[in-house]
């Protein structure tokens, strides 16, 4: 896929750091994002696709779940991530759903997030079980992701994150827990932040 495909997606995000709420990342009323609460960030972005498109490919009812981490020290602050793509695309949407959310296709996931992407450790295609119902959120890739929402965070002012666009705020968690074991990523952490909304992505 180039930089010249046409694609849409759109559909329910839902995200895990080892930040404490409200993640500092997030802009929370007017005051915008900084650095993570302890300099560093492990991180899991999940998003499932209701609706979604690219060239002939339908991508609707497909799911993709990114696990990475950063040092706020390190120049540029580069994302080291695993990739993990539905299991139940076939090859084309799988390459699809790389290249849109590792922001080779360009487009909004590139401006959103993707830019960040320094090093892509593996692309795999896996078992993804998403639920994304409020204050329910829940996300597993089988035998390497593991998150869930312990309870809501009530906020004063609403909270939003550059990831899915600041245009569409949404609910800040705290999770259950967090676990991550694939190759150079592997934490296992509780009672940290989450965040949860909607996403419309387009090239």
């Amino acid at each position: 896929m180039s930089n010249h495909m046409v694609w849409k997606v759109s559909g329910t995000y839902y995200e895990v750091c080892n930040c404490e709420a409200v993640c500092p990342c997030r802009r929370h009323g007017e005051k915008a994002g900084g650095r993570s609460t302890y300099g560093f960030c492990d991180f899991a972005l999940s998003w499932h696709i209701t609706k979604g498109q690219a060239s002939h490919l339908d991508l609707g009812n497909l799911s993709v779940v990114l696990a990475g981490s950063y040092d706020d020290d390190e120049p540029g602050s580069p994302w080291r991530v695993i990739l993990y793509v539905d299991e139940r695309g076939n090859a084309q949407q799988q390459q699809a759903l790389a290249d849109i959310f590792l922001g080779r296709a360009g487009g909004e996931t590139r401006r959103n997030f993707a830019a960040a992407i320094g090093d892509v450790i593996a692309i795999r295609p896996a078992k993804i079980e998403l639920e994304h119902s409020r204050n329910q959120e829940r996300m597993e890739v089988k035998g390497f992701v593991s998150a869930a929402t312990a309870r809501a965070d009530a906020t004063d002012l609403p909270v939003s994150c550059g990831i899915p666009g600041f245009d569409r705020p949404g609910q800040e968690i705290v999770a259950d827990h967090f676990r991550v074991d694939d190759e150079s990523l592997r934490w296992e952490i509780n009672g940290r932040c989450g965040f949860a909304t909607d996403f419309a992505y387009r090239s």
